[in-house]
């Protein structure tokens, strides 16, 4: 059985978006929210089949399912669309759909009463077509396209209530941010392309056959590294890696099954899964590149997790939980290139970003139920909800246990390989590791101990429990966050394409288990119970909690250079002399031609006599003219 059918997968999602968005004003209502789920659903199926037969038969081989020209600069150099079948792409269709479907079943309970239900489902639709483009694209220029498409959808997304003036600055703030590290990404695109000639992923992935000149170098590195740390400032936009971190936070304006799509299947694991493509040529061409991603991504896995046990907003405190998360998924992507036992790394980030997809999602509708029920996303004004929302306390316990890397959740089993990766290679890197798996137990047990033990607050209303359409997913997602940590993962993805056997590294997994239950154990001290132990200890860490719960001042650092120095300092004296000096001149012209014109104007007036006199007046003092010169 051939894969042409592959193409659905992408197709129906985008059909839901051009139906939901040209023709809701004439389908009855509420109908555009199963169009959507149904679209997505039919993908989903699809991918399962997709990654059945495709794990199940013998070659596992890439695989072009389709594929036509769609322009062409030369023989070697243009520019394809199709659909490229490979072990990390059919895995990413499974964890997009999944989790899409979802959301989307969630959102029809969650968005019900809410204006624009038909214009958020065409936007969805188009998240997910975006994505889904995205991980199948069988060359970097159709990737690139998709990438941005992902970044549109975004900013209509998170913009969706666009009513509110925070809501238009945190899409703007997304949008801009992005933007400028796609600038990277095209310009280490345009690199590649003129070194190999070639945009191909079947070309670029085999780097036996290309070749690179090392001589001529910037800064002591070659041109491909340039380019590929180029490419990877595109993936730490999307994947919010710091410095570029700053959008993802304020992106929780829009709706939170928006936000769970975001930091759970689509945009935020996009920057993981371009470095996990071109992995061979960072692997083979540019090791110092995969040295800056693994530093990368151990400073923003510490730097997050901090954040996160200083924050009151749930969502935010999620989106710092994300940004940490990721930052472990590109440490082991960093350290892999150093072969041997650290090979594992990259089998381990995507192994971590398809347990990460469940119960992160998990812990973001369950946020939704929980704002669902008490209006709010201040934890500070929650407490004791398990008596209100049994099903939803049981559910969220299961996310923070996986996220913490409790045995036997899924969790557990891919930030152990992370671990033993990282490990061979860095014991520094290690070290911080561990240390984020203690404070990643610690806030996210902070969060739930908070919410739903801390003590009862005077609600406006009794609390409630979400209904079926929103529990079921819930549900499901539990399931997989139960249970996806038993699946042999290396036999299916590997750097080399050869099987990895994975086992549990002991020492390590004790130690990063002790780790978790300590932090289990501070939050229970400081927050099952409401106490002072919590503030006390916020005082004694003094200027380093104030500066943590203001996000280390990131935000304000920005505004300082862009509004401080680039505005006041370049571009304010730049239009002073765009305004006094070119368009000075430039009126100073027309001012004169103007004139000149004015005067001049007499010589066409149209009456003979003038021109009779202007015509002998001419001649005459050419004659004169001719005859003094003759003298």
């Amino acid at each position: 059985m051939g894969y042409q059918y592959t193409i659905w997968i992408v197709i129906l999602p985008f059909l839901a978006f051009v139906i939901n968005g040209l023709g809701s004003e004439k389908l009855p209502t509420k109908i555009s929210g199963w169009i959507a789920t149904l679209a997505i659903g039919i993908s989903t199926f699809l991918s399962y089949e997709t990654a059945f037969q495709y794990f199940t038969s013998p070659s596992g081989e890439k695989i072009i399912a389709f594929k036509t020209i769609w322009l062409r600069f030369n023989d070697t150099l243009h520019i394809d669309i199709g659909i490229l079948l490979d072990p990390i792409s059919v895995m990413m269709l499974v964890v997009i759909t999944t989790v899409s479907l979802m959301v989307f079943i969630y959102s029809q309970g969650y968005m019900k009463n809410e204006g624009g239900y038909d214009r958020y489902f065409s936007f969805l639709s188009l998240f997910s077509f975006s994505m889904l483009g995205l991980v199948v694209a069988t060359n970097l220029f159709q990737m690139y396209m998709f990438w941005e498409l992902v970044g549109i959808s975004s900013y209509l997304l998170i913009g969706f209530y666009y009513d509110k003036p925070s809501v238009v600055a945190a899409s703007k703030k997304a949008f801009i941010v992005t933007r400028f590290a796609d600038m990277g990404f095209l310009i280490g695109i345009l690199m590649i392309s003129y070194s190999t000639g070639t945009f191909d992923f079947e070309i670029l992935t085999k780097p036996e056959g290309l070749s690179f000149s090392t001589t001529s170098t910037f800064l002591g590195f070659s041109t491909i590294t340039w380019a590929l740390l180029l490419v990877f400032m595109g993936g730490a936009g999307k994947s919010a890696m710091f410095p570029l971190h700053i959008w993802l936070p304020d992106a929780m304006e829009g709706p939170t099954p928006v936000s769970a799509l975001i930091h759970a299947a689509t945009m935020v694991v996009a920057g993981v899964f371009l470095i996990a493509r071109l992995f061979p040529l960072y692997s083979a061409f540019a090791p110092h590149a995969l040295g800056v991603v693994a530093f990368i991504g151990a400073f923003t896995t510490l730097f997050a997790a901090v954040i996160a046990c200083t924050q009151f907003d749930i969502k935010r405190i999620l989106a710092f939980s994300t940004i940490s998360q990721i930052g472990y998924m590109v440490l082991a992507l960093g350290v892999s290139g150093y072969g041997g036992e650290a090979a594992l790394g990259y089998t381990a980030s995507l192994f971590h970003l398809f347990t990460h997809a469940f119960f992160k999602a998990l812990l973001f509708l369950g946020a939704g139920a929980i704002i669902h029920a008490v209006h709010t996303n201040d934890i500070r004004e929650m407490g004791g909800l398990s008596k209100h929302q049994p099903f939803t306390h049981i559910l969220f316990l299961i996310a923070c246990l996986t996220i913490a890397g409790i045995p036997p959740f899924a969790g557990f089993f891919s930030k152990d390989e992370i671990l033993a990766a990282v490990l061979t290679t860095h014991p520094i890197y290690f070290g911080i590791a561990v240390l984020v798996a203690g404070l990643t137990a610690f806030y996210m047990f902070r969060l739930y101990f908070i919410v739903f033990w801390g003590k009862a607050r005077n609600y406006d209303h009794s609390p409630h429990e979400v209904p079926a359409i929103m529990l079921i997913p819930m549900i499901l997602l539990a399931l997989g966050s139960m249970f996806t940590g038993f699946i042999p993962f290396g036999q299916f993805i590997s750097s080399d394409g050869q099987p990895l056997v994975g086992h549990i590294n002991w020492p390590v997994a004790i130690s990063s288990v002790v780790f978790a239950l300590s932090g289990i154990g501070v939050a229970w001290k400081f927050y099952m119970k409401e106490s002072s132990a919590s503030d006390n200890m916020a005082k004694a860490f003094g200027s380093m909690y104030t500066s943590a719960t203001k996000k280390f001042y990131i935000d304000e650092i920005y505004i300082l250079v862009t509004k401080g120095v680039i505005f006041q300092m370049i571009s304010k004296p730049l239009a002073w002399f765009d305004r006094n000096v070119i368009d000075a001149f430039m009126n100073l012209l027309a001012t004169k031609t103007n004139w000149t014109s004015m005067q001049i104007k007499e010589f066409q007036s149209g009456q003979l006599q003038k021109y009779a006199f202007i015509f002998i007046s001419g001649v005459l003092i050419i004659v004169l003219s001719f005859i003094y010169a003759t003298r």
